[in-house]
């Protein structure tokens, strides 16, 4: 089977989600990478030393430079000629691609899979993580989007892929890109923080909240997360956001303070590999999914744990 990987990219350098989906598309077959792009024969070159990659199909045209989905789809829909399998990290841009594939092929999505069981059979969360399905596609064609957090990066280094330049469709005149706004920040992204340090809405507001939270992060050299309620009500911007309707993140450590644990919010963080968690509520939710839980007045025991560190 040949699977061809999208390839997540900023123009310049291929992002962490890539390695992930690199990693599940090994487990079916013969790995060819999509790098669609302008000016991006470098990120083309760096994909082709991942771990496991036999060919990387290189599109470069001024349509691609934003990965706009309703460019990118049709390119990856003529490719789909030669290939068995289009896989896709499920990112936004993962989640924007790949409908618009599957719609162009005629052929069911298979989303957010945790595992390869089978050449056309995978496991993926249902009601919000509480249940895995055990799904089989009768599909002659498979597109799947892979959750970055349950399989491990492909290595960076190590592969001898070969680059081949491909064109299909450019602009489809069906949208355009206006702007960005892209928050900079000298944290580590939420995706591959080792460390996450996460505020709830018992915080009360966006002064509080960075008063007590963003020292901790600090100390830790932590990324910071927040609720989807902590977001609702403004103390942080949306990027912040972990949950189902957020980021899936998986870190080695993950500090929940104020957060009650509802099951939106535990579909995104409970894969990590050690959950603290600080409430003043013993009945929390998030406690049932802790390694470390420690009940009290967080407006106490965040400064103090802050100060000692």
């Amino acid at each position: 089977m040949k699977t061809l990987v999208w390839v997540e990219h900023d123009n310049n350098a291929v992002k962490d989600a890539t390695l992930a989906a690199v990693t599940a598309a090994g487990k079916l077959g013969e790995v060819h990478l999509l790098v669609a792009g302008a000016n991006c024969a470098a990120v083309a070159e760096e994909a082709a030393k991942i771990a496991g990659v036999g060919k990387v199909h290189l599109a470069d045209n001024p349509a691609y430079e934003h990965a706009l989905a309703e460019n990118v789809a049709p390119l990856v829909a003529d490719l789909m000629g030669h290939h068995d399998a289009f896989v896709c990290p499920a990112t936004t841009t993962g989640k924007n691609i790949a409908p618009r594939v599957a719609a162009l092929l005629d052929v069911m999505q298979i989303s957010d899979i945790l595992s390869v069981e089978g050449d056309k059979t995978f496991t993926r969360p249902i009601y919000a993580g509480n249940a895995i399905a055990t799904v089989t596609s009768s599909d002659a064609k498979l597109v799947i989007t892979v959750r970055g957090t349950a399989f491990e990066k492909a290595e960076t280094t190590g592969g001898s892929g070969t680059v081949e330049a491909v064109s299909g469709p450019a602009d489809a005149g069906l949208s355009s890109f206006v702007s960005s706004e892209i928050a900079k920040s000298e944290r580590p992204e939420l995706t591959s923080a080792k460390v996450i340090v996460s505020g709830g809405r018992a915080l009360k507001d966006a002064d509080t909240f960075q008063e007590y939270i963003i020292p901790l992060a600090d100390k830790l050299g932590a990324g910071v997360g927040a609720s989807r309620a902590a977001v609702d009500a403004g103390y942080v911007p949306n990027d912040y956001q972990v949950g189902q309707t957020g980021k899936i993140v998986a870190p080695e450590v993950y500090i929940a303070i104020g957060i009650s644990g509802a099951i939106q919010h535990l579909a995104g963080m409970k894969d990590s590999k050690t959950i603290i968690a600080i409430n003043k509520d013993e009945d929390a939710p998030i406690f049932q999914v802790a390694d470390i839980g420690l009940v009290g007045d967080l407006f106490k025991i965040v400064p103090e744990l802050t100060e000692k560190l």
